[in-house]
């Protein structure tokens, strides 16, 4: 199932993706010289945003919570990643401990973590599964409505190890992303932790992130030789913001409408008619809490109380005090008329698989991470990482390479942001 495209296959993307097709061989190769110097993270997920004119990632997740969303027919392929991705983080390993988030009720993602295990067992691992949560006293069996079943079991700490009763892992692998801090059980462990603990929201930041995607968009379009600004979305950030008392509020607008107009000036450049527009979201944090769209930056400073209170918290109730201000892109994908976006999958530096976030009650220029959202995991039918040079480049196997290159542009920022953020 491929999805229709509302936009024109025609203008700048569709020629970047031309480009990008006929410049193939040299892009991996550049590819290949970057992750040697810069090593990718173990997994990771990019949500992006194709607007017919531009290309870019919005968000990139360190911890991805979607395994089970993927196309089965690509598990050979996450499988091969996996072995990779094992082979350079704990070459020895035989076992694995899976540490998830602290929430239990969310089948979805429990089914996600499923399949993350059998992935990992496929690829010649023992897997067991480890909670914080301080209520998993004894190993506790989940049934999902898939018919699979997960066993929690409650973790301990020995020494500098972390174990469950019976089980010493090699290593430990944490699909949790830390919103909540990183709790004091996971601090110097012996065991090689992966992502690393300083990956996670308690001191990631997405206006870091996206300084380091500039850099690797700048090069990147430079070797390919066209505008950076066709796969980068513009940003700026604002600290030391506090919704429910209003403060920050006046720098926070000014750099709303500062962006915006610097949005206003590329739209013009390419004749674009759309309005610009900006996303407002939390500057950490994922799960789709603490984001809106604005248009003009008086929107900020008569936000009512119901938006504040929005805006305030993020996952785990923690505070927003930082955000960042980003470029908003529209989506001009849709899957049975409603507004889509495609989700790219990463185990070591492939691409393992993607998906379609669909949702029937937002629009082209909302954020679709939200309630209401639901996954289309068969709207890949091709691997996103083998073009067909014989076809046109709006065919699907090329949109989608064209998906998977944006998105490792965007692993390889992840890598060198967690180089410079290392404590």
């Amino acid at each position: 199932m491929v999805p229709h495209l509302t936009t024109a296959l025609s203008g700048p993307l569709l020629e970047l993706e031309r480009h990008i097709l006929e410049a193939m061989p040299e892009a991996e190769h550049w590819f290949r010289a970057q992750w040697r110097e810069h090593p990718a993270p173990f997994y990771a997920s990019v949500d992006l945003r194709n607007a017919g004119f531009k290309l870019a990632p919005v968000d990139t997740n360190l911890f991805p919570g979607g395994f089970n969303n993927l196309n089965p027919d690509f598990l050979p392929l996450g499988v091969q990643a996996a072995m990779s991705a094992v082979e350079k983080v704990c070459p020895d390993a035989r076992r694995f401990l899976l540490v998830p988030e602290n929430h239990t009720r969310n089948t979805y993602y429990l089914q996600n973590v499923v399949a993350l295990q059998y992935i990992l067992r496929q690829a010649g691992l023992e897997v067991r599964i480890g909670s914080l949560l301080p209520e998993i006293t004894a190993p506790t069996r989940f049934d999902l409505p898939t018919g699979d079943h997960l066993l929690l079991e409650p973790v301990v700490r020995r020494g500098n190890q972390l174990c469950l009763a019976d089980y010493e892992p090699c290593a430990i692998l944490l699909n949790n992303d830390l919103s909540g801090g990183v709790p004091e059980i996971l601090r110097g462990l012996e065991q090689p932790v992966i992502p690393p603990l300083h990956a996670g929201w308690a001191s990631r930041r997405k206006s870091v992130h996206f300084a380091a995607y500039s850099q690797v968009a700048k090069e990147f379009a430079d070797l390919m030789q066209f505008d950076p600004w066709l796969i980068d979305p513009l940003f700026a950030a604002c600290g030391k913001i506090d919704f429910h008392e209003r403060q920050g509020e006046e720098c926070l607008a000014e750099q709303v409408d500062s962006l915006l107009h610097r949005i206003g000036e590329k739209y013009r450049e390419y004749g674009i008619r759309q309005q610009p527009f900006v996303i407002v979201k939390a500057d950490a944090g994922t799960y789709g809490m603490g984001i809106m769209t604005v248009r003009d930056g008086a929107e900020v400073r008569d936000l009512n109380r119901k938006q504040r209170n929005k805006m305030a918290v993020i996952k785990e109730g923690q505070p927003v005090s930082e955000v960042i201000i980003q470029e908003g892109v529209y989506t001009f994908e849709d899957i049975n008329g409603a507004v889509a976006e495609p989700v790219v999958y990463m185990i070591d530096h492939f691409v393992v698989g993607g998906f379609y976030r669909v949702h029937t009650g937002r629009g082209q220029d909302e954020n679709l991470n939200a309630p209401g959202m639901s996954f289309v995991p068969l709207a890949f039918e091709t691997s996103c990482s083998l073009p067909d040079c014989r076809v046109p480049p709006e065919a699907a196997p090329n949109r989608f390479y064209a998906y998977g290159v944006v998105a490792r542009l965007a692993l390889l920022a992840a890598s060198r942001e967690l180089e410079q953020t290392k404590p």
